[in-house]
């Protein structure tokens, strides 16, 4: 269809031309002066412009079908998928609650850690897809089957077939005019002619408006449909980067929930309580904050005890009054590190054992740092 059509635009064309051509060799003459040729250039650039304006809205149109079905098809999968996880939350709570295990709760906690994990991000997925389907698809698809895109093809429908009657209209004229040239001063073919030439002049008045109509309609169609789509497709980028990002810090969180549980099966028993309260006190922040390398400070001179600051890059939370709870950005004043991977230390002024790979070591960190987050 479209090869017809292209065809046939240059069948226009070409009778177009000949017709001003016509029109040039009987100029002057009274039938079809230099205005009629000025216009018939005009109706030309103008028809040439609604192509472009149609077949670039056509265009545009497929496309923002295609998102519609893709961003519809993700939803669907997204909602199976939706279920899938929520019935794999519901097993592993329904697991974490039943605490049927005699020899430890590691893989309870484990469990339900990931449930709740696993909860959050279903619930983040449902978010998307809500989104999705509410800010991208169902915008996009009332454009698709809105009323301007349907009104301006149908203004520009109507001028193509105005242009065509025209330009049939044009030739009857040119075939009049020759038969008045050919037997001069015959009254009814001066009448018929006179009266063909009305009939042009009323065509192309009419066709003259229509076509501004429809050029000036399809153009702004064209225009709604590169903004509208564009800002679509930036919605739905945008929801999807703050989906992944959401999900990336639950599953970093979970992460280091079950790295710790897997420590508890790997690591030995906490050190005992008469390991804890035979430590030697622990440095004050002023000491180890102070700009200066932490490990050689402790009451002002060189200690062999090697104190040193550290970051806490993962949240760990104490099961034990001798274990210490730590927050992600807390620092750490570290004075013990057992080769099982525990460490005993102080941070905001308690003391307690906690896993050394939840912490980077600092040997540099500003005064007012430490004391902000202290």
């Amino acid at each position: 269809m479209e090869a017809i059509r292209k065809q046939a635009s240059k069948l226009r064309e070409q009778v177009a031309r000949q017709q001003q051509a016509v029109l040039r060799q009987f100029g002057g003459g009274g039938y079809g002066g230099s205005d009629t040729v000025i216009t018939d250039e005009e109706e030309l650039h103008r028809h040439q412009k609604l192509e472009k304006l149609y077949i670039s809205t056509r265009s545009a149109k497929h496309f923002q079908r295609d998102i519609v079905r893709g961003v519809e098809g993700s939803i669907v999968t997204g909602s199976k998928q939706v279920e899938i996880g929520t019935k794999l939350c519901e097993d592993s709570r329904r697991y974490g609650s039943g605490n049927t295990c005699t020899s430890g709760n590691t893989l309870t906690r484990a469990s339900l850690s990931f449930a709740n994990a696993r909860d959050q991000m279903e619930k983040e997925r449902g978010t998307l897809l809500k989104a999705l389907g509410t800010q991208v698809a169902e915008p996009l698809r009332a454009m698709v089957t809105g009323a301007p895109l349907v009104d301006a093809r149908h203004l520009a429908q109507r001028y193509e077939r105005m242009r065509q009657e025209t330009e049939s209209q044009t030739i009857e004229v040119s075939k009049r005019q020759a038969k008045v040239r050919e037997n001069p001063g015959n009254p009814e073919l001066v009448m018929k002619l006179e009266y063909a030439e009305a009939k042009l002049q009323d065509l192309k008045s009419n066709m003259t408006v229509l076509g501004k109509e429809a050029a000036s309609a399809m153009a702004a169609v064209e225009e709604q449909q590169q903004n509208q789509t564009l800002q679509r497709l930036i919605t739905l980028v945008e929801a999807e980067r703050i989906y992944h990002q959401r999900i990336l810090e639950i599953i970093e969180r979970l992460q280091g929930e079950m790295r710790f549980e897997q420590q508890r099966i790997e690591a030995p028993q906490t050190p005992q309580v008469e390991n804890i309260t035979s430590s030697p006190p622990p440095p004050s922040y002023e000491e180890v904050s102070n700009g200066v390398n932490a490990s050689q400070m402790h009451n002002g001179t060189s200690d062999a005890m090697g104190y040193f600051l550290g970051e806490v890059m993962f949240p760990y939370q104490s099961d034990s009054e001798f274990e210490l709870s730590l927050s992600v950005g807390d620092y750490v004043v570290i004075r013990e590190v057992t080769s099982s991977g525990w460490a005993e230390g102080e941070c905001k002024g308690k003391a307690g054992w906690f896993p050394f790979d939840y912490i980077e070591r600092r040997d540099r960190v500003l005064a007012t740092k430490v004391i902000e987050v202290i």
